[in-house]
Formats: structure tokens, C-alpha cells, sequence
């Protein structure tokens, strides 16, 4: 599954998805940081990371857990049963011995707590999905 890979433009276009604006600046904020990496759109709900993703059609999803509406493991089921899906990888404040039950139930490549999130996690985890 070759991302982005059909231009010279190899940048990994990516979409923010938490309910709390300081969350979501934060890990725009990491993307921005991070070489190769560009943040494409930005959503508060896992509804608005649904229709987003369809419209935009991004390479990587970073979704929080705990959403309004449908959680994000929920929506990262709906974005992973997409024709095209994006990479998900998840954050939450939960502990990381938490994430695997969130990843298997998503079907998300990865789980992180937000403190541990970073731009070399950013690259070493986009790294390990796409292999």
C-alpha cells in the first residue's frame, strides 16, 4: 500500500482528529515539527474525521479515543473499512497497556498516550505501518 507514492510529492498528508482544541494544536503542532509530515485538516468529532477523510482522502489519521458522538475507535473502524484507508493511529491519556484492546478493536496501527507523543514516534510509527 504505496501512500502518496504515485507523485514526486512525497509528503504524508495528515488529519487531527480531537474534541479539545489545545490536544489538536499540540499534535499539529507535532506534524508541523515533524520532516515530511503536513497536517491536511483538522476535525472535533469522529463524525467530522469521517467525512473529512472522504473528502480529503489524507495518508494519516491521528485520532483520540474519547470523542463526542462516535468514539474514535469507532470511527477509525468506519476509516479503516474505507476503499482507500488512511493509516490510524490512536492517542488517548489512557495507559499505554490500555492501547493494544483499542487497536484491536479498531483495527488502528498504533496506540500512544499523549505525553509520549512526539515527532520521532510520529515518524518511527508512520514507518512501521507502511511497511
Amino acid at each position: 500500500m504505496a501512500h502518496g507514492g504515485t507523485t514526486t510529492d512525497m509528503t504524508v498528508h495528515v488529519v487531527v482528529v480531537d474534541d479539545q482544541a489545545p490536544f489538536r494544536q499540540a499534535m499539529a503542532a507535532v506534524v508541523g515539527a515533524t520532516d515530511g509530515f503536513a497536517v491536511a485538516g483538522e476535525a472535533v468529532t469522529g463524525e467530522d474525521s469521517i467525512t473529512m477523510c472522504s473528502e480529503l482522502r489524507p495518508d494519516l489519521v491521528l485520532m483520540d479515543v474519547n470523542l463526542p458522538g462516535i468514539d474514535g475507535v469507532e470511527a477509525t473502524r468506519q476509516l479503516r473499512a474505507m476503499p482507500t484507508p488512511p493509516v490510524v493511529l490512536l492517542l488517548s491519556t489512557y495507559d499505554a497497556d490500555d492501547g493494544d484492546g483499542f487497536v484491536v478493536a479498531s483495527g488502528a496501527s498504533a496506540y500512544v498516550t499523549k505525553s509520549e507523543f512526539g515527532p520521532e514516534w510520529l515518524a518511527t510509527a508512520w514507518a512501521d505501518a507502511t511497511r
